[in-house]
C-alpha cells in the first residue's frame, strides 16, 4: 500500500503522528518514507511493506493529512505508476526530467582526446544543447580494446564541460569506486557540470553496483536495459536502485540481442517506450546508436540511426542518447556507429520534427477521445 500525504503535511506534523500511531497496530507491517520533488510541490509517500491485507484503505484515506491511499502489488513498489499515481520526475542542474520532458544527449561513447571532446562541446553549445554523453570507463568484449581513460580524464573533461556550459554529462560506471572518483574530480574542479551515472547493458544485473548507485542521491541514474533481459528483469533492476533511496532514474532502451535483428547489431525495442511509461513513473530514453551499429543509409538518403531515433521519439521517448564524433574513422571505440559532427544541426532538426509530430499526434488522440466521450444529442 502507498499512502500519499497532503502537500502541507511533514513528519513533524500532528497529522503525521496520528497516522503513524494508527499504522503501528498492524503487526508485520513496516513503513518506508519516500519523497519526490516535482515542479510545483514535494510529494511525500509512506510505503507499507509486508502483509497489508488487514489495513483498510477507506480508514487510511479518512485520516487527517492523507491525500490518497492506494493498494498495490509487490511488483515495482518504488518505481511503479500504480494506477492513477502521476509521475513526478526530478530536477537536476536546472533541467527537469519526467515523462513529458525531452532531452538529447550527444557525444562520445568513450572519450579519446581533449581535442575531440572540446570539438563536441563546442558544437553542442553552438546548437543550444546542454546535455552530453561522455564515457571515461568503457567495458569491452575484448580485453585488448580501448577501455577508456578512466579517472585521469575526468578533471579536464569536467573543466571543458563547464567552459561550454554543459549542464549534465551521462557517464557509464562499472564499479562503486568509480562513483567516488567522479565525485572527487568534480570537487577538485569546482563542480562545473553535473553527471548522470549510466548503468550499461553489461552491468544490468550487477546488483552490488545497482545498490551503490541507489545508495547515493547526488547523481541521477540512467539505466540501460540488459541486451538479453526481459522488461520485467530490467525493471526489477531499477527497483533495486530505487529501494536503496535514489528515485532519480531514467530507463533506457538500447536494443536486444537476437539474430532476428540482423543486419543491425541488435533488434530495436523502441516499441516498448509506452510500455515502460505505462508500468512505471520513469522517464524513458532511447539509444539508436547501439542497436544499429553503423552509419548505413536507406534508399531515401536517411541513415538508419535517424529512422530508429525518430521511431523512439514518435513512441513518446523523453530522451535520446546518440553518438557523434569529429572523426569517426579514427575513434577508439564504436567509430562505425558514430555520426559525423557536421551532421549535428541536421540530426537535431530531424529529431525535433519527430518530437513535434508526437506532440501533435498526442493532441489529435486527446481531441478525438473527448469528442467520443461527449454526450450524444
Amino acid at each position: 500500500m502507498i499512502i500519499i500525504l497532503k502537500p502541507d503535511v511533514t513528519p513533524e506534523s500532528p497529522e503525521y503522528q496520528v497516522l503513524m500511531k494508527y499504522l503501528s497496530q498492524f503487526e508485520g507491517v513496516r513503513t518506508h518514507i519516500a519523497e519526490y520533488q516535482g515542479i510545483t510541490r514535494k510529494v511525500v509517500e509512506i510505503h507499507l511493506i509486508g502483509d497489508t491485507r488487514k489495513v483498510p484503505v477507506e480508514v487510511i484515506q479518512s485520516l487527517p493529512g492523507v491525500e490518497k491511499a492506494i493498494r498495490i502489488s509487490a511488483k515495482y513498489r518504488q518505481i511503479g505508476r500504480h494506477g492513477d499515481l502521476e509521475p513526478i520526475g526530478f530536477d537536476y542542474k536546472g533541467l527537469h526530467f519526467d515523462q513529458n520532458s525531452f532531452h538529447v544527449f550527444v557525444g562520445l561513447c568513450a572519450v579519446d582526446t581533449k581535442e575531440n571532446t572540446e570539438a563536441i562541446f563546442k558544437a553542442l553549445k553552438e546548437n543550444g544543447i546542454r546535455t552530453a554523453r561522455m564515457g571515461a570507463y568503457k567495458p569491452r568484449t575484448s580485453p585488448y580494446d580501448f577501455q577508456g581513460h578512466g579517472k585521469e580524464c575526468l578533471p579536464w573533461l569536467f573543466e571543458l564541460a563547464g567552459k561550454y556550459d554543459i549542464a549534465v554529462i551521462a557517464m557509464e560506471v562499472l564499479a562503486p569506486h568509480h562513483i567516488e572518483e567522479i565525485w572527487e574530480a568534480l570537487e577538485k574542479t569546482g563542480h562545473p557540470t553535473g553527471v548522470m551515472l549510466q548503468i550499461g547493458t553489461r552491468n544490468a544485473q550487477n546488483f552490488e553496483l545497482l545498490k551503490a548507485v541507489g545508495n547515493q542521491q547526488e547523481f541521477p541514474v540512467l539505466y540501460k536495459r540488459g541486451m538479453g533481459l526481459t522488461i520485467e528483469e530490467s525493471l526489477n533492476a531499477c527497483e533495486y536502485i530505487a529501494s536503496e533511496g535514489n528515485h532519480n532514474i531514467i530507463f533506457c532502451l538500447r536494443g536486444v540481442r537476437t539474430h532476428l535483428g540482423e543486419p543491425h547489431r541488435n533488434l530495436v525495442d523502441f516499441g516498448h517506450v509506452p510500455v515502460i511509461k505505462r508500468l512505471t513513473k520513469l522517464p524513458v530514453c532511447v539509444d539508436p546508436s547501439h542497436p544499429i551499429g553503423s552509419r548505413v543509409k536507406a534508399p531515401d538518403g536517411i541513415r538508419d540511426i535517424y529512422h530508429v531515433a525518430a521511431q523512439g521519439v514518435i513512441a513518446g521517448a523523453n530522451m535520446v542518447l546518440v553518438e557523434f564524433h569529429p572523426v569517426p574513422e579514427k575513434a577508439l571505440c564504436d567509430g562505425p556507429q558514430a555520426l559525423y559532427l557536421e551532421e549535428l544541426p541536421c540530426f537535431m532538426e530531424y529529431i525535433n520534427q519527430a518530437r513535434e509530430a508526437y506532440l501533435n499526434m498526442k493532441d489529435i488522440v486527446a481531441r478525438h477521445t473527448m469528442q467520443m466521450m461527449a454526450p450524444k444529442p
